[in-house]
């Protein structure tokens, strides 16, 4: 797999995003520029300017017009992915952690840092699709994270929960009507914050990872989880991959926890593990830097990831990557093309 090293960022890659047909791929860093690229060919197709501080997140609506964005200049916005233009911008007290758009595009979710006396939030918004159309700027819901605020936040499917992780390592179920607390579990480790949290297809589970070292699959209804994988380093990121039975996660140990500089004793690679046997099958390395966040295509053709030192990696899968299986998945499929003779 020959990577293509994306390279228009000054700073470290805080999210990467495919948009819904995977034929954009869109970056964040700290260096407040939100970048487009071509995924097929890693071309730059254009940026968008307006923030003023580190961006830390960056999602992409159901039908590639809207594009949202928060940073740490307190503000979630916007845009119109076609032409750049910033269509709205929401103001709030401290920093804007992570967007995430409902599966049908019309409302936007946005996690809020707790900081200098203000508790942690998820705020969301009504968005019109239309992107001629006034936004809204006051929030249909918001639900204030008291004991431990939310790294990460997101929709189930058809919009009926907001799953959230959080600081202490937990995850909650909350009602995405009403905004009340439904379930929650300690799913890693104590104070091992949940850094990433990415869904499904169908978004009746989701994968998250953590600084516990782990990544684990829940399901959406119970937030029973379903799956552990258990890794050598802090993660940053996970995500599952359609087609194929796999999971991807990233991380790597920061550079101030590393005595040695070698890529390897830092661990900055992806790795591949099986998403029903939980057995780690591969890693691509590549990064000088943890990986701080990995995207899969939509189609399950390949993936990406941002790393802390700066670059957006894209990998196109070759064919062994979907020739490759296990002895009983082997003899699974023989039976079930034998069943069909």
């Amino acid at each position: 797999m020959r990577p293509i090293l994306l390279s228009g960022h000054e700073r470290a890659l805080t999210q990467v995003k495919y948009s819904p047909d995977g034929d954009i791929i869109f970056s964040v860093s700290k260096d407040h520029v939100v970048c487009a690229w071509f995924s097929h060919n890693g071309e730059r197709l254009g940026t968008y300017h307006g923030h003023q501080g580190a961006l830390w997140t960056v999602d992409v609506d159901p039908t590639s017009t809207l594009l949202a964005t928060g940073g740490a200049d307190n503000t979630m916005r916007l845009w119109k992915v076609e032409t750049g233009e910033l269509l709205m911008t929401w103001d709030f007290p401290t920093a804007v952690k992570r967007v995430e758009f409902s599966p049908d595009g019309r409302q936007l979710l946005g996690v809020t840092e707790k900081r200098s006396g203000h508790l942690g939030t998820i705020v969301v918004f009504d968005i019109n699709p239309d992107p001629a159309a006034k936004q809204s700027k006051e929030h249909s819901l918001r639900i204030v994270c008291e004991d431990s605020k939310a790294t990460v936040a997101g929709f189930s499917y058809l919009a009926r929960y907001i799953i959230a992780g959080h600081e202490d390592g937990s995850v909650s179920q909350f009602d995405a009507k009403t905004g009340e607390l439904l379930f929650n579990t300690q799913a890693h480790e104590e104070d091992m914050q949940v850094t990433d949290l990415q869904w499904s297809q169908d978004r009746t589970y989701f994968i998250t990872a953590s600084k516990d070292k782990t990544a684990k699959i829940l399901a959406a209804d119970s937030l029973e989880v379903l799956k552990t994988y258990t890794a050598d380093t802090p993660l940053n990121s996970a995500a599952i991959t359609p087609v194929k039975d796999y999971v991807i996660l990233g991380g790597g140990q920061a550079a101030m926890d590393v005595t040695t500089t070698s890529a390897r004793q830092g661990k900055f690679e992806a790795r591949f593990y099986h998403k029903i046997f939980q057995e780690e099958i591969g890693r691509v390395r590549g990064h000088f830097g943890p990986l701080n966040y990995v995207a899969v295509h939509p189609a399950g053709t390949g993936y990406c990831s941002g790393g802390e030192d700066g670059y957006v990696r894209v990998h196109h899968f070759d064919k062994p990557y979907f020739d490759f299986m296990y002895e009983v998945e082997r003899e699974y499929a023989q039976a079930q093309a034998q069943a069909n003779l």
